[in-house]
Parts: C-alpha cells; sequence; structure tokens
C-alpha cells in the first residue's frame, strides 16, 4: 500500500482539503492518504468549517479529520509527502534524517504543470473565494498525482 502525507502549517485548511481530493481520487485498497501540519496551533481540530463547507460543495466530506502535527516519523510512515508551499517545504525537510527521507518530499503544485505559481496560497485569513480557489487548483493537482499513481 502506498501511503501519502499531505501538510500545510496549521492542518486544517489546505492539507485537509488535498486530504480529502485525493484519497476520493484512489482505490483505498491501495493507497492511504492522510495530512499534517508543520505548526501545533490546532492539534486536535476539525478543519476549518470553510474547508468542509467547500469540501461539501463538491460531495467530499472532510469533518472527521483530526489536525496533527507533522513529525519526523512520518518519514518512515508514508512514501510520499506532499508540502502544501515553499515555507512548509523547508520546515518538513529541516527534520529529514537522510536523503531518503528528502526525496520522499515535494512541493504539491510541481505535479501540475497548468499552474506556475507553485505556492497554494493560504485561504485561513480570505473569504470562502479564497477556499474555492485552493479547493479548484488542489482538485486538478490531485487530478494529476491519481493519474500517475494509477498508471
Amino acid at each position: 500500500m502506498t501511503k501519502i502525507l499531505m501538510v500545510c502549517l496549521g492542518n486544517i485548511c489546505r492539507s485537509p482539503l488535498a486530504h480529502g481530493i485525493l484519497a476520493s481520487k484512489l482505490d483505498a485498497d491501495k493507497f492511504y492518504v492522510d495530512s499534517a501540519g508543520t505548526a501545533s496551533y490546532h492539534i486536535g481540530s476539525p478543519p476549518d468549517p470553510r474547508s468542509i463547507a467547500v469540501a461539501r460543495k463538491h460531495g467530499l466530506d472532510i469533518s472527521t479529520q483530526s489536525a496533527r502535527q507533522f513529525k519526523r516519523e512520518d518519514f518512515e510512515r508514508f512514501d510520499l509527502i506532499y508540502a502544501m508551499d515553499a515555507s512548509n517545504y523547508q520546515n518538513i525537510l529541516k527534520l529529514a534524517t537522510s536523503e531518503a527521507d528528502k526525496a520522499k518530499v515535494k512541493l504539491i503544485l510541481n505535479e501540475n504543470p497548468d499552474i506556475r505559481d507553485k505556492d497554494v496560497p493560504d485561504p485561513y485569513y480570505g473569504g470562502d473565494d479564497g477556499f474555492d480557489y485552493v479547493y479548484r487548483i488542489l482538485n486538478d493537482t490531485c487530478e494529476h498525482i491519481a493519474e500517475n499513481l494509477n498508471s
């Protein structure tokens, strides 16, 4: 089974959406998807209500997810680790203890050749339209990832 981890800062906006979207596109018998945050601000919290709402609008239920912090052990548990932006990418790499660990970490939008800005914007301090935009780019990107993983 291939295990994939989505990582943002607080694990309440972007990574829960990416987690739910990618999981919906993959066979649960072959792939396990989870999410985490590099910061400890929201440990144990559900996703932001706006993330839950935008996911629900697209037929996904992410309401049962619970925020957790990324740990060094995640390098052992996961085959692929997708960071939502360059800052979180660097924070993840700081915990790597080997080149094999570092090789697992990717900037998620690098998987989408149609997107120029390679950071998923954090919609936390914005309005609902930011969550809609983040959903769209993550959905498009997860489609690319799923196609590659399923081939």
